[in-house]
């Protein structure tokens, strides 16, 4: 790992306000801190933060819905408001955060990139440039930011590589990996249940084959599976691996980082995802310890300093599949998390939940920009002047939600 000497910056300059370009602006919060977490994958957000007030959200997804919030039921959704609710994974997590009102939700979020790519919408996210003409793969948008900040900048990604979104600062910015935790498919169990039936028959079916035939295929199709989930992960750690990650993250950002970010990967759910229990859930109850572990780590004072902001490629389709899972879709809810933030509000411009609202009659809209949100919230954080504000997010208008 690569220590710069910005990361020895401390005292009296962290109080004044900065210069960059012989230009001057005004101090931001004190020791200001930004955390990036990406969901690689496309986390099915519409079982996450969900629109549960919406019948037609209980018709599009029969086997995958959660229900209604009732205090008699501990599998039912928590309640946010009148239209949405969170999975009930994240109880003792995260949900205590919104009733302190440090956690927002921004929902219909998400990019103009309709490829449903996910390397070519990752790509889109951490350049932060328009989606149309030329793209500069040597120009993240962390790594713009980090030069907008100029001194006051102690940047780092939690990677095994340096991500695409901090490529092309003036200076090396350090990575730092973090390793992935799972089970691998217990061959050796296989075998013994394959022994178990060789030899016996039913009528004229082989048993011990029927068995080792049905092995063979759901291997194949585990590998599959995993092979994409892989790809789209992009190498990222597991939501396992951040629960264990995430409050040594918080230590490092507490003393040492204040612009930092992190990929998660294992959110492409087109199989079996389960609604309050399943995959899905586990993977999001990982997340939820991870980030309540990471606000616990980075201590009170910090914390009042600190935006986490959680964001993912893309949504995922608003019907359920028939393998009782999600595909590629568009809009997304995008998280906003700090000691700072003014939350325990779902935030941004909204439209009703129904199959006339759905995009290309899919899919959630986006009605906000990740750029635009990303733009307002650093905005207000670091005090960055509108001429700087272009340079980051070219061709973007930041918007001001009131998060800070």
């Amino acid at each position: 790992m690569h220590i710069h000497r910005r990361d020895l910056l401390r005292g009296a300059a962290a109080t004044l306000p900065f210069v960059v370009a012989g230009q001057a602006f005004a101090a931001p919060q004190a020791d200001s801190r930004l955390l990036v977490v990406f969901l690689r994958g496309a986390y099915d957000a519409a079982n996450i933060v969900a629109p549960t007030g919406s019948d037609f959200y209980h018709q599009a997804r029969p086997g995958i819905r959660l229900a209604k919030p009732d205090p008699a039921d501990p599998k039912s959704a928590l309640p946010l408001d009148a239209d949405w609710s969170l999975h009930p994974a994240l109880k003792d997590s995260l949900y205590p955060l919104w009733q302190k009102r440090q956690l927002a939700f921004v929902p219909f979020a998400g990019t103009d990139d309709m490829s449903r790519s996910h390397f070519e919408t990752q790509d889109t996210i951490e350049l932060g440039q328009p989606i149309a003409g030329h793209r500069d793969y040597g120009s993240g948008f962390m790594a713009r930011l980090a030069g907008v900040l100029g001194s006051r900048d102690r940047p780092i990604a939690f990677t095994d590589q340096l991500p695409l979104c901090f490529r092309g600062g003036a200076d090396p910015i350090p990575n730092l990996a973090m390793a992935n935790v799972g089970k691998p498919i217990d061959a050796r169990q296989a075998k013994l249940i394959e022994a178990m039936y060789q030899g016996q028959h039913v009528g004229t079916s082989d048993l011990g084959r029927s068995v080792a035939e049905g092995f063979a295929v759901r291997d194949t199709v585990f590998r599959t599976l995993d092979d994409e989930m892989k790809a789209s992960a992009r190498g990222a750690v597991s939501a396992r691996g951040f629960e264990l990650s995430a409050q040594r993250i918080g230590t490092l950002m507490r003393s040492q980082f204040n612009l930092a970010f992190v990929d998660v990967g294992g959110w492409d759910t087109h199989v079996n995802q389960g609604g309050a229990t399943g995959y899905l859930a586990d993977r999001i109850g990982e997340l939820g310890r991870g980030l309540a572990g990471f606000a616990d780590a980075i201590g009170p004072d910090a914390w009042r300093a600190t935006t986490v902001v959680v964001v993912s490629e893309f949504g995922r389709t608003f019907r359920e599949n028939g393998d009782h899972g999600t595909d590629h879709g568009h809009g997304s809810v995008y998280w906003v998390m700090g000691g700072g933030v003014a939350g325990g509000r779902i935030a941004g411009p909204q439209a009703a939940v129904s199959a006339a609202t759905l995009n290309q009659g899919r899919d959630l809209p986006v009605l906000t920009d990740y750029r635009a949100l990303i733009g307002g919230l650093v905005k207000r954080q670091y005090g960055i002047d509108q001429a700087r504000m272009g340079t980051l997010f070219p061709g973007a208008e930041p918007v001001d939600l009131k998060l800070i």
